[in-house]
């Protein structure tokens, strides 16, 4: 095993957080547990500080299964680069990332609220950043080795659909957690709607 860096810091590109990284070839949670050498117990992290985010996809009564043509028909060109190919809206461009409005953030793929107004803070990095979900079991996280790094990327629990990555630089007083979003898969419902 080889130890890697974890996280980008804010428009620097420092690499700053290290966790052991696993060989793969596992299972969701099975890599997702190697890679941050954290124990899981029932789909979930039983430790760290992303003790009881769901490690893989959780089967769900309502969850929505589509073929690439059919998100290709609901879904901009843009979203769906971002939500089913895992891409990222250039920062400070999303049209969220400096809303300040109450009201909480669905997946525009499924609808299933995500993220509250109450939760987001600015963080300077030019997308919307969230110190949790809207509840536990709304998202899901996974390893994700793209560009050289390994971090935890961030997927809905009802469709699947990238939506962005966690770290670990959030506020310390809410818990310490970075929920780094693309605008382009949120829809934003004002409160009272």
């Amino acid at each position: 095993m080889k130890i890697l860096l974890l996280g980008v810091l804010p428009l620097v590109g420092v690499l700053f957080l290290a966790f052991r990284v696993g060989t793969g070839g596992e299972g969701q949670q099975a890599a997702s547990e190697k890679v941050l050498n954290w124990k899981v117990k029932d789909g979930r992290f039983a430790e760290g500080p992303f003790k009881g985010f769901l490690c893989s996809s959780p089967k769900r009564a309502d969850k929505i299964v589509r073929t690439e043509e059919e998100w290709k028909a609901i879904l901009t060109p843009e979203q769906y680069r971002i939500l089913r190919n895992q891409g990222t809206e250039l920062a400070f461009c999303g049209r969220f990332y400096d809303n300040k409005q109450d009201g909480y953030y669905t997946v525009v793929g499924c609808g299933l609220p995500v993220f509250k107004s109450d939760h987001k803070f600015d963080s300077g990095t030019g997308w919307p950043s969230f110190f949790q979900p809207y509840d536990m079991d709304a998202i899901w996280l996974r390893a994700d080795y793209s560009h050289g790094m390994v971090r935890l990327e961030v997927l809905c629990s009802r469709c699947d659909g990238h939506l962005g990555h966690v770290f670990t630089d959030g506020p310390k007083d809410k818990g310490g957690l970075r929920f780094c979003i693309n605008s382009e898969v949120l829809e934003f419902h004002p409160k009272g709607e």
